[in-house]
């Protein structure tokens, strides 16, 4: 039972990893999306906060430090979204100019569903996320309270064995003596 647990719980961390970790990843996407569709909405990346010594290089003319790259995709080192398409056959093929664009009809407007479209999708998305994590959540304390009250009986039913034996045992001793002594007296 504590090894199947310690499975549960193990589970249980991974999932709330991944979906944290996916959930980020939403969440820097959508910002993208909003940078294009509605710049209003969109968060720009703070800006990185220079020490004593950079801000008086940069104010002597100096070049300010190069911010850090984040780490990963929306800085959850998630780096595995990678076209490896495009680089394997760059090298093999020579790319010929692109054709000319077709002719259009109407004049450039705004197409507002449709982003609006993908940023409900993403918010669906980061809400069914929610939901699983707090699933996830709920049954892992369920979980756990089971397996304690389960430890807990298992101990009281050990005691209370472990007592009914010792008074079996005393019983049986005393039966072997009284006929012992039956014996004797025969």
């Amino acid at each position: 039972a504590t090894e199947q647990r310690k499975e549960e719980n193990d589970e249980y961390k991974e999932l709330m990893a991944s979906d944290t970790a996916a959930k980020e990843i939403l969440k820097w996407a959508k910002n993208r999306l909003n940078k294009f569709y509605n710049p209003k909405l969109y968060v720009a990346p703070p800006k990185k906060e220079l020490s004593a010594e950079e801000r008086i290089s940069v104010n002597m003319g100096g070049e300010a430090p190069p911010t850090e790259a984040p780490g990963g995709i929306a800085g959850t080192g998630v780096t595995v979204l990678v076209q490896a398409f495009e680089h394997k056959h760059a090298l093999v093929q020579v790319k010929a100019a692109p054709p000319p664009p077709p002719e259009t009809w109407d004049a450039y407007a705004k197409k507002s569903q449709e982003s609006t479209g993908v940023l409900s999708m993403i918010d669906l998305l980061i809400k069914d996320l929610d939901k699983e994590m707090t699933e996830a959540e709920t049954e892992e304390k369920d979980s756990q309270a089971e397996y304690e009250k389960m430890m807990s009986d298992s101990a009281e039913k050990r005691t209370v064995d472990s007592k009914s034996l010792s008074d079996k045992e005393a019983a049986k001793a005393d039966l072997e003596a009284s006929l012992e002594a039956h014996k004797e007296s025969k």
